[in-house]
This record gives structure tokens, sequence and C-alpha cells, in this order.
């Protein structure tokens, strides 16, 4: 087999992303790998952005960079598998802000990566579940009364192309993502009368700190599968979001957009 050519990994240009001027945004799992990049991006772009994270010193630190630089940015902290904690954020985000006009389901966890199906436990089950189904739910549902008075709400919820193809020894985390799909379309059609849209990006194996701990031959399968074989960063999801959050996208909703370099083409 001839040797697979990888392309390189272009620089994102800011400047062409779509415009967020003067939009307020809570972004979960803000902290740290994709979510960071997400607000890295939209700070750019004229947003201001309330970061939630269960990690406090790494969303504390990057609010504080971002501060310094003259951007409108503050830190909360939230536990997804907390109700109590959920809506506290959110409430804390929409006073700090003065509303919440979008809205980024990023926070997850993976928890059972590796282990077969026969190898789960009931608490890593209900522990992902937790977080990344109803406490996606939930964040949406305190985020709602923010969304409904803006007038152009937007929810991005970030799901995973592992629910499209079906990954192995990663089932509680892909049946979450699933879910999360499923949530997108269902909530798409109940929140569509108050002009608030919902859509998802399912991003393909990002390198991320966060995806530090998966095999080389999983990184090597994603890489020799994708239409574009070069490795997956944050910087590629951060334009597809970006373009859900903006008004570029007011007619776009209940719609899962895989973005992983055409591993998956549903």
């Amino acid at each position: 087999m001839n040797e697979l050519s990888t392309l390189p990994v272009m620089p994102l240009d800011i400047d062409a992303l779509p415009p967020l001027d003067g939009k307020k945004l809570l972004i979960t799992g803000g902290a740290r790998g994709l979510g960071e990049g997400f607000v890295r991006a939209a700070v750019a772009r004229g947003a201001q952005v309330t970061i939630a994270d269960i990690a406090a010193h790494a969303g504390e630190a990057l609010a504080a960079e971002l501060q310094d630089a003259g951007h409108a940015v503050s830190f909360v902290r939230v536990d997804l598998s907390d109700p109590a904690s959920v809506e506290a954020a959110a409430q804390a985000a929409g006073q700090q802000m003065g509303g919440i006009d979008g809205l980024v389901n990023n926070g997850a966890i993976t928890n059972s990566g590796g282990k077969m199906a026969t190898e789960l436990s009931v608490e890593t089950w209900d522990a992902v579940m937790n977080v990344n189904v109803r406490g996606t739910w939930l964040m949406t549902m305190a985020a709602l009364p923010f969304l409904r008075a803006s007038g152009q709400g937007r929810v991005v919820n970030i799901a995973s192309d592992t629910a499209l193809w079906g990954a192995p020894r990663l089932l509680a985390y892909t049946a979450s993502k699933g879910a999360v799909m499923s949530m997108t379309r269902s909530l798409a059609r109940e929140l569509g009368p108050d002009g608030i849209t919902v859509n998802a990006i399912a991003p393909g194996l990002v390198e991320v700190e966060a995806t530090a701990y998966v095999p080389a031959a999983r990184h090597r399968h994603y890489l020799e599968g994708r239409a574009l074989p070069r490795a997956q960063v944050p910087d590629d999801v951060v334009g597809p979001v970006l373009f859900l959050l903006s008004d570029a996208s007011r007619f776009v909703t209940g719609q899962v957009l895989p973005v992983n370099g055409g591993f998956v083409m549903p």
C-alpha cells in the first residue's frame, strides 16, 4: 500500500469567521480543549462570553487572560451533573452579561474509553449520561428564559461522529452523543416558535488534551479514513460553531453537522 499523504494544517483566519458583535454567549466546558477554542474565536469576533466549567483554575486563568486583552469575558464554575449547579451557573451568566443570546453545550466526559460493553459499570454509564445528556438538557432549560428574551436565541450542542459510525470500546460516550443528536432535533421543534434555533456539531477525533489517552491506532484509523487526510485540530470546529451562533444561520435548525474531514458522510 502506498504511504498515505497528509495535508498540512493551515492557520485559521479569524477575520474570515462570522461576526458576533454584541452577542452574549454561554459556553460550557470552555476552559480547555475545543471549548477554549470556541471562547477565543467568539471574543475575537466581538462576542461577550461567560465560560462555564468544572475546572475552575483553568477557567479563571483563561478569563483573566482574555480580560487583560480587552475582551468581555467572565467565568462561572459548573458541575453539569448537579441540577442546582447548572441553574446557578446559567443565572449568574445571564446576570453578568445582561442576557444570553447563544448557548454552546460543549461540556462532557468520556469515562468509558477503552472498555467493552461487558466491562462497563452502571456507575460509569450513569456518570456519562448525567453529564453529557442530562446536563445538556438542564443547561438548555436553565438558559431558556434568557434565550427567549433575546429574540434570536441560538443553541449549539457538541455531539460526536462516534455516534454516526458506532465507535467500539466507547459505548457510554457514543450512546450519550447519539442522545444529544436526537435531543437537538426535538428541541429545535419545541423551541422554534420562540425563534430559537437548535443545532449540533459532530466533530471527529480532535487532537486536544482530552484525547491524549486515545490509542495511536485509533488516531491512525481516523487519519486513513478521512477524505481530507490530516489530523483534526480545534480550529477545524470553530468556524461551523460560530456560523451556527451567528445571524447567518438564522433559518438553520434541527441539523447535525459532521465536522470530521469526511470520515463519516451520513
